[in-house]
């Protein structure tokens, strides 16, 4: 998800692995093909404007304004600090944390759940797609990786590496986000990191029942 500011600590350097819960309510506003697509694009290419997004959705910049003041009425968009002053908004994403499964198990925010959870897929799919079959790009060659690994791991276990995976990330994001408030803005582009870490189902083959 994308970064925050923690309310009590303003000045406190942002954490790409900050949480901030949402509730049912802003979950459901947020469930809107539109909204969605809005909200992914903003975390793809960076702060824009409502007109910039509509021209690389195909929508208005009336719709797209007007789905931009509702993601913020939920606290998923804001302005973005280092454009202001200019005749639009300038607007970036808001990071956000949900209890999926809770939310799926609950008949009230089952469908809007399902619909977050497909786009999450859908959404990761598009990115590796394109990532995969785009031309390639031989200064990025040692600075990608596609991989999967699978081992035995105790919840305890599990915990450990997720923390020191957390860290290593947040430690390097800091230190680039310094070195481009420095100047250092050369070969600098967006970038994507995927984390996923999971217990099999028990009863899949070779898995212990218990």
């Amino acid at each position: 998800m994308a970064e925050r500011k923690t309310p009590d600590d303003a000045d406190a350097p942002l954490s790409v692995f900050a949480e901030r819960p949402i509730t049912p309510e802003a979950l459901k506003a947020l469930a809107h093909p539109l909204r969605i697509a809005m909200y992914n694009l903003l975390g793809e290419v960076g702060p824009s404007t409502a007109s910039r997004l509509g021209r690389l959705l195909g929508e208005s910049s009336g719709q797209t304004s007007y789905h931009l003041r509702q993601l913020e009425r939920y606290g998923f968009v804001e302005d973005d600090p280092e454009h202001t002053g200019g005749r639009e908004r300038w607007w970036r994403p808001v990071g956000f944390s949900i209890d999926g499964r809770a939310m799926l198990e609950d008949p009230a925010t089952a469908p809007a759940a399902r619909v977050m959870l497909q786009s999450v897929v859908a959404d990761r799919a598009d990115v590796l797609t394109r990532w995969m079959t785009g031309p390639r790009e031989p200064e990025w060659d040692d600075a990608q990786i596609n991989d999967r690994i699978t081992t035995d791991f105790t919840p305890a276990e599990a915990h450990d590496v997720i923390a020191a995976l957390q860290h290593v990330v947040e430690e390097h994001i800091q230190a680039a986000k310094a070195r481009k408030a420095a100047g250092e803005t050369e070969g600098r582009r967006r970038y994507r990191i995927y984390l996923d870490g999971l217990p099999l189902p028990a009863d899949e083959p070779g898995q212990p029942a218990g």
